[in-house]
């Protein structure tokens, strides 16, 4: 048996109004997540003793990030409260099935609470309840584009090939 590492599964979010065809947004900086999932319990008494079963499902995700300037994804997720408008959520594992599939679990969600706090000695840092509307639906989406699961990362490039810091470089027009 395996041990699933935290480091394997990304959010990717998505606004409701975004165009047919729009990738979803990868949530920089991710340092957690979670998916919970919560039950009402009927709870009643009898003349014969006690009786429970299971009510409602709650679900929801929460997750962290470290703040990062104009992130399109950590901004989808502070918009989507502030205009509450729901928000797409995919949990995406990032290690492919033998099929070349990531498993994944999707929800439409309204975010709950949003939070940025600032530390003194350290980053900011982003934090979101987002509440699942309904029912979250498990399933399996394309491989993703491998941008996607290493961003925020840098590639090998050869000498000459950007110019600039990691976060900033710009690729050098083709030459003649």
């Amino acid at each position: 048996m395996s041990l699933k590492n935290g480091k394997d599964t990304i959010m990717l979010v998505q606004p409701v109004d975004a165009e047919h065809g729009t990738a979803a947004l990868v949530i920089a900086n991710q340092t957690e997540s979670s998916y919970s999932i919560e039950n009402d319990i009927k709870d009643e008494q009898t003349k014969f003793g006690r009786i429970v079963g299971y009510g409602n499902n709650s679900e929801s995700f929460e997750v962290s990030a470290y703040g990062a300037k104009k992130d399109p994804g950590q901004m989808a997720v502070l918009k989507a409260i502030e205009d509450k408008k729901q928000l797409k959520v995919w949990e995406v594992d990032v290690n492919l099935d033998p099929l070349d599939k990531h498993d994944a679990m999707f929800a439409y969600v309204i975010v709950e609470s949003a939070e940025r706090s600032n530390a003194q000695d350290g980053y900011e840092e982003i934090s979101a309840t987002l509440q699942v509307y309904g029912k979250a639906q498990h399933g399996q989406i394309d491989k993703l584009p491998l941008e996607v699961i290493e961003f925020g990362q840098y590639g090998f490039e050869k000498p000459g090939q950007f110019k600039g810091e990691a976060d900033s470089r710009v690729e050098a027009p083709p030459g003649p």
